[in-house]
């Protein structure tokens, strides 16, 4: 098993979080290296079992983030998992994809460090108490008329990841389930929690049962100064909540808005004024 001594596991190891019951995880194909565990879900879904197919990798020299920003994770720490579905929901729920993800995400890291509070900062960061990373999401949709016809689910969780051998720029601003629980954690036991709290998240949304209620109890932002990138502009305000349709209220000088997209890049203390923390 993994130890967190940065020993990359083996295939077998790996394939033993797969459930023939699942539809997502259903089977699980391990790479040793990759270049992005997103394309290769997403051009599985053109073969056959493709659909709710993991991806797993313990190195990914093209890995990416949002906004097209560069993962960067050492081999053997981490877990680095994309997922490829064709939904089954109508189109307005589409959004809410990236939603049930992070909450997937959440569950699956709080029952490796319990007692240990884990929060989401929207769209789809998890987050500890303080505010450290500790998993970020990367959802990629492909629409045709309005129907989202496939879609690619990215995780990446910084596990067993010692803060002292973290990058100086990314140790400033990121956790790991190792920091916060003080120990070690098997990365297959959670990819087998993340996959099964997938499925029964994706089941859901294709119900058409709503996360917003459960994405509001555990939200890192209300009631906060904030400072959000849209990418041509910024805007600062205090987040006043997130809507039905999993959009972020933001109250600025110039009345509330409710965002569809952009990345919080500063959250003030509680009850602070434009301090960062």
């Amino acid at each position: 098993d993994d130890t967190g001594d940065n020993v990359p596991m083996t295939e077998p190891s790996w394939l033993t979080a797969a459930d023939p019951s699942r539809r997502v995880g259903r089977t699980i194909e391990f790479h040793a290296q990759i270049g992005s565990t997103n394309d290769r879900a997403r051009s599985a879904l053109h073969e056959s079992g493709g659909d709710g197919l993991a991806v797993v990798a313990d190195l990914q020299t093209a890995g990416r983030g949002r906004r097209g920003r560069s993962w960067m994770s050492p081999s053997g720490v981490n877990l680095m998992v994309s997922v490829g579905l064709r939904p089954r929901f109508e189109p307005g729920a589409a959004g809410l994809l990236g939603i049930v993800s992070a909450l997937a995400v959440r569950e699956a890291c709080a029952a490796m460090v319990p007692g240990v509070e884990l929060l989401v900062k929207w769209p789809n960061d998890v987050v500890a108490a303080d505010g450290r990373k500790l998993a970020g999401l990367l959802v990629e949709t492909s629409l045709v008329e309005g129907r989202v016809v496939d879609a690619v689910i990215g995780a990446g969780i910084n596990v067993n990841w010692r803060h002292a051998d973290m990058p100086a720029e990314v140790s400033v601003r990121a956790t790991s389930l190792l920091e916060l629980g003080g120990a070690s954690v098997d990365r297959v036991a959670l990819l087998a929690r993340l996959l099964a709290a997938l499925d029964a998240e994706v089941a859901g949304l294709e119900r058409g049962d709503s996360p917003v209620a459960r994405l509001r109890a555990v939200s890192a932002l209300d009631g906060r100064r904030v400072t959000v990138d849209l990418g041509a502009e910024r805007l600062d305000g205090r987040a006043a909540g997130i809507n039905e349709e999993g959009l972020l209220l933001l109250d600025t000088d110039l009345g509330r808005v409710a965002l569809a997209i952009g990345e919080v890049t500063s959250v003030a203390a509680p009850d602070a004024v434009g301090a960062d923390a």
